[in-house]
């Protein structure tokens, strides 16, 4: 029985959406094809028609976890940053932010993905540069690597943390220190 364009989009839609979710809770290498087309409610033989890999699944799956958000495009970053560096988004760990849940994973993967990240990477920094501190464009565009370099180390360290304590305190310490 053929599948219509519609059901075929929407498969592929909720295989993106269970591997991005599963990617971030769990990590790239924790985490079968099985599991992903289990969670996208589908059978493991239909992630072929979809994928050509493992490795490719990766990268689209970051490519739309890293996709624009309209409701966070109209967000202030200093708006953003306070969402970011809350106890909500440190302890949502499936829906969070794939840099600062994968980053380091990341770094070693394929070029498809790091291009993915990198193109990401840029977006923030543009946005943070237009609405940071500075009397110059070299200063914004300092200030908003400053900012969200802090802001994905800070969230990295308060999830490492066991001391819920210091874990808020890291959040709370960065977000103050932002120059935004």
């Amino acid at each position: 029985m053929k599948v219509s364009k519609e059901k075929v989009a929407e498969h592929r839609r909720a295989i993106l959406e269970a591997a991005g979710r599963l990617f971030r809770a769990r990590g790239f290498d924790d985490v079968s094809v099985a599991d992903v087309m289990k969670e996208a409610g589908l059978t493991h033989g239909a992630f072929y028609g979809h994928f050509p890999s493992k490795e490719a699944l990766i990268a689209a799956a970051m490519a739309a976890a890293l996709a624009p958000d309209a409701a966070k495009s109209r967000q202030t970053v200093a708006g953003f940053a306070d969402g970011y560096l809350s106890t909500r988004h440190r302890d949502n760990r499936d829906a969070s932010c794939p840099f600062s849940s994968l980053g380091t994973e990341a770094s070693r993967g394929s070029g498809d993905l790091r291009h993915t990240m990198t193109a990401a990477l840029r977006n923030t920094l543009d946005r943070f540069t237009a609405e940071a501190k500075g009397k110059t464009v070299e200063d914004k565009r300092r200030n908003a690597i400053v900012a969200w370099s802090a802001m994905v180390g800070a969230l990295v360290l308060a999830r490492i943390a066991d001391d819920e304590g210091l874990s808020k305190e890291i959040l709370r310490e960065t977000r103050a220190g932002l120059p935004l």
